[in-house]
């Protein structure tokens, strides 16, 4: 046996009307979007028509708010099928309500006009039918009947009138109405007048004007963009993507943008304001821009405040993305100035493209200066002057070696910074002949000399003591010879050695379950960082002679202190005890001496 669903009228009016709608505000939008289609329904058989909106606002609280268009008004059937009926589509579509010309349909948006009222009237005429008004209430209850005489309607059009509800009164006011129709309709190819006033504008941002030209047409946007995005853009770039019948404008913010903020974008339907916070219209890289576009095709949600995301909207974010694609491209062709300019603004946003894409990749590498040990230099300088290119992909890592790695001849790129070292392992994709390498701390101290067998047994005796000296830091002693010979010591920590060295020091922070969740990680590893003793250096040549064992386990450790310091590296509870005993403990001796 089948049933039937028991609806309840009014929780449904009170869930489309006050739970749908963000605010209350989008009812003169809606109450706008009507009388638009009403007018273009005209339009259909009669190209010509001046269709003419008239809001009229309370001149008073408490009094009701009008709005009149002269578009093809209803009849009665078609008031009990538009204006009464939840969830049905196809005799909408029978009445011609559902073409594409028209921004929506009567019904669920009417329904957001109880966010403000509790009775929505509408009289509406249509051609020679006599007039008809609707009255519904926000209990979901609605009476129909035919007006004649000085109630009728003198010819075709509606008029909706609306009484604020208790509370609501602030919604209605003339200011207010003045503000949301500006917002929303300031764009419509249709006079909208509030109290006599006309509220829409000259030229839309996406148009150009008969006659304009692109300088004039270029003051008028950044003028736009300063009014609706509060900055003045660094560059316009005009959008089009015809099969969702889109234009538009991008503007470029002049100032860095955060790659995680919210990114939203002025999106109008058919000149009709849908929403100034729609998100997901372009790329994620694409944060670095704001736009403000209008469409005919993409498909509002239910709302209409976001577009759904369907095909045609995965189509136009991808052919969005090509567009500012192409523009940052054709600067490096035409404005090689500008484009540096703008690299040094939103570098963040074209190597996150860059990261899959190869032309941004070959722009960055082109274009874009990276910190190395000889200076300053963009990807394809370096790899021409010197070849291979030698990366470091930890910040850490890169201030680590710089003066060593710089001493001695060795050019290496900072790929310490968000996608660099993606980038630079990405670069061989672009072109065969491209070589790159990664090098690790690590790494240095094999390309460092070596001393002499007969020298490194020479001075076993000291590198026995200092090892044991440093054995409680977990740090391997090494001595080798470098440049430059004034730096007594160089303290080397990869990232591999980094992490496995953190894992073990959080298994002594926590329970036995995760120490042994951590344990897992580190077994059998037994990386330790390097200090690096330079043999060119006078002070380590006279270190080595010292047979005191305690002024040994003193030299070593003050000179491992100052090696972690020059790494920028952090001092754990045992470096600094250490820096205390062997800053006091050298002190007391060279006072001991000087007392002698």
């Amino acid at each position: 046996m089948s049933y039937t669903f028991h609806v309840d009228l009014r929780g449904i009016v009170d869930l489309l009307s006050h739970h749908l709608y963000a605010s209350p505000r989008v009812y003169v939008r809606e109450l706008m979007q009507n009388a638009v289609d009403a007018i273009t329904a005209v339009r259909v058989n009669d190209p010509d028509h001046a269709g003419t909106i008239e809001i009229s606002a309370p001149k008073a609280a408490g009094q009701p708010l009008t709005i009149t268009d002269n578009g093809i008004g209803l009849t009665e059937p078609q008031v009990h099928e538009l204006l009464a009926t939840i969830g049905r589509s196809s005799k909408r579509d029978d009445l011609g309500f559902a073409r594409h010309e028209f921004l929506g349909q009567f019904g669920i948006g009417l329904l957001s006009c109880f966010l403000v009222a509790d009775t929505i009237q509408v009289r509406t005429r249509c051609g020679d039918n006599p007039t008809v008004e609707w009255l519904g209430s926000s209990d979901g209850s609605y009476q129909v009947r035919v007006l004649d005489g000085d109630d009728a309607l003198a010819a075709p059009g509606t008029i909706v009138t609306l009484r604020p509800r208790r509370g609501a009164e602030e919604w209605l006011l003339p200011k207010t109405v003045r503000e949301l129709a500006g917002l929303y309709g300031s764009m419509l190819p249709i006079t909208v007048q509030v109290d006599g006033e006309p509220i829409t504008t000259g030229l839309a941002p996406w148009e150009t004007g008969e006659g304009e030209a692109q300088v004039a047409r270029r003051a008028r946007l950044l003028s736009y963009a300063e009014d609706a995005f509060g900055f003045t853009p660094f560059d316009v770039i005009d959008l089009d993507v015809a099969e969702a019948g889109l234009r538009g404008v991008a503007f470029v913010l002049p100032m860095p943008s955060n790659p995680a903020a919210r990114v939203a974008h002025r999106v109008y339907l058919k000149q009709m304001l849908l929403s100034e916070g729609v998100e997901g219209l372009l790329p994620e890289w694409a944060f670095f821009v704001r736009c403000v576009i209008d469409t005919t095709e993409l498909r509002p949600t239910a709302s209409r405040e976001a577009l759904y995301d369907d095909t045609l909207l995965a189509q136009v974010r991808e052919s969005l993305g090509d567009q500012l694609r192409g523009w940052m491209t054709r600067l490096g062709t035409v404005d090689e100035a500008k484009l540096q300019q703008f690299l040094r603004i939103h570098h963040l946003g074209v190597k996150a493209l860059a990261v899959h894409d190869d032309e941004m990749l070959r722009l960055v590498e082109q274009w874009w200066p990276y910190e190395t040990t000889v200076g300053p230099m963009t990807l394809a300088q370096f790899r021409d002057t010197y070849g291979v290119v030698r990366f470091v992909p930890s910040l850490d890592e890169f201030r680590q070696i710089a003066a060593v790695a710089s001493a001695q001849g060795l050019a290496v790129v900072n790929a310490g910074y968000v996608y660099d070292a993606e980038l630079l392992s990405r670069l061989p994709a672009l072109d065969e002949k491209i070589t790159t390498e990664a090098l690790s701390a690590s790494d240095l101290s094999t390309r460092l000399e070596e001393l002499a067998p007969d020298e490194e047994l020479r001075l076993r005796t000291f590198l026995v003591g200092a090892q044991r000296a440093l054995d409680r830091f977990g740090v391997e002693v090494l001595i080798r010879a470098f440049d430059p010979a004034g730096l007594p010591a160089l303290y080397l920590l990869d990232g591999d050695t980094a992490l496995h060295l953190d894992l073990k020091r959080g298994q002594e922070d926590v329970d036995d379950v995760w120490a042994s969740i951590l344990g897992s990680f580190t077994a059998g590893r037994t990386d330790r960082p390097q200090l690096v003793l330079n043999h060119r250096n006078p002070l380590i040549r006279q270190a080595v002679t010292v047979t005191d064992p305690d002024l040994t386990v003193l030299v070593v450790e003050g000179l491992y202190v100052q090696a972690l310091l020059l790494g920028r590296q952090p001092l754990r509870p045992v470096d600094t005890a250490a820096l205390n005993q062997s800053f006091l403990g050298l002190l007391g001796r060279a006072m001991h001496g000087g007392a002698a």
